[in-house]
């Protein structure tokens, strides 16, 4: 990273969606068929007793926090022991919304049965940075623990603040990611009623009849560490992050702004960090929510910084839906995934790309490729913009 004295490194992951859970059950499903007939979808059958002492502690975390610590326990577990000093290990995490299944949840029970009925542990299950601190507090790490709530680009902002903690020395290491589960009924109402819910309940990202995405949601959390020091314990690096971009629209609550001119602004803002070209990205993960508004733009930022030149471009959120706060890392997630397989999965449900978008979508079946630095991105309500540039690890 520009301006960085140490280079950092992937050196474990985990995964919770409804399309599988662990690494290697989530690349199934992304190569497997994709989302249609709800504006939901929700892991189905989950069991959080694994991950907790007992009932009485599971009970006490909401949904949310649940997936955080499940796909932290594949993390580590990949990563194995780090030996540092566990002030120096940091914790920073991203979420959209957080606990608000535990916030509905106990508002119905205030209605129907009083105030006196509410749960004591109402506000830590439903605060937003529930998540991470329960990360920290269960492996003692007492770094910086800081949560990042930019909407649905926040755990790609986590995973590049988290990176810039080590590059910077700050930290050893950092436990990164994103977590979300959101899909209430209120919830869905709200997006709904935006019409920012498929109306045809088909997710199909760049697709010429997209009409709206579908609610996802799941977590991805990451083990960082200082390449050097990764190298010396004998960790397997499976990549690096190399870059990273961010910054707002300052245009529209909801809306991107016209021509993708902050997006486009924040891959360059990446590109410059990591010391980067166009020309040196192998493959865009894009943000791709299958909505109208925010493909397009993104289609225009991807045209205006990589030109005719562009690289294959894909979205995983035909498979996984749309999981807020926790996309990035998700997507980050494939990313490596990516790598590991040496195929790009293809956008499930889009079959004819948009004829105003000159980008290279990946469909239909997947693409085999030379892994090479990858740019993912996302971008959130409010203007919030993200773009982090992993690759694989070269000696």
């Amino acid at each position: 990273m520009q301006g960085a004295g140490h280079r950092v490194a992937i050196t474990g992951y985990g995964v919770v969606a409804p399309c599988g859970i662990g690494k290697q059950n989530f690349w199934k499903g992304l190569l497997g068929p994709g989302l249609s007939g709800s504006h939901t979808v929700e892991i189905e059958n989950w069991d959080a007793t694994p991950y907790f002492a007992g009932p009485k502690e599971l009970r006490r975390a909401d949904r949310c926090e649940q997936y955080a610590l499940a796909a932290a326990h594949e993390a580590l577990t990949q990563s194995g022991d780090l030996p540092y000093d566990r002030g120096r290990i940091g914790t920073i995490f991203g979420t959209g919304i957080g606990g608000l299944r535990t916030l509905e949840g106990q508002v119905e029970v205030r209605v129907a049965k009083g105030k006196e009925r509410v749960s004591p542990f109402l506000v830590p299950m439903m605060m937003s940075n529930a998540s991470g601190a329960a990360i920290s507090m269960r492996h003692g790490f007492r770094g910086p623990a800081e949560t990042i709530c930019t909407a649905c680009a926040a755990a790609t902002h986590a995973l590049g603040y988290a990176a810039r903690q080590i590059s910077w020395g700050m930290c050893d290491a950092v436990i990164s990611g994103g977590s979300e589960s959101a899909a209430t009924i209120t919830a869905v109402a709200g997006f709904e009623n935006m019409t920012a819910l498929s109306t045809s309940m088909v997710s199909k990202p760049f697709d010429a009849t997209r009409d709206g995405f579908i609610f996802g949601e799941g977590a991805a959390v990451f083990v960082l560490e200082r390449l050097d020091l990764a190298i010396k314990r004998g960790a397997k690096i499976l990549g690096e992050i190399v870059g990273a971009g961010s910054n707002a629209d300052a245009h529209h609550i909801t809306a991107p702004s016209p021509g993708g001119v902050g997006a486009a602004a924040c891959m360059q803002l990446a590109l410059t960090d990591a010391d980067l070209s166009p020309q040196d990205i192998k493959q865009v993960n894009a943000h791709g929510t299958s909505t109208p508004l925010n493909d397009a733009a993104e289609a225009q930022a991807v045209s205006k910084i990589f030109g005719k030149t562009y690289p294959p471009m894909t979205s995983i959120k035909g498979v996984t839906g749309h999981p807020l706060g926790a996309a990035g890392a998700l997507e980050a997630a494939a990313v490596l995934l990516s790598f590991e397989h040496q195929l790009i999965p293809p956008t499930a449900n889009t079959t004819v790309v948009d004829s105003e978008m000159a980008i290279d979508v990946v469909i239909g079946k997947p693409r085999e490729w030379e892994p090479g630095p990858t740019i993912s991105n996302n971008f959130g309500f409010g203007g919030h913009n993200g773009s982090i540039i992993i690759s694989p690890y070269l000696d």
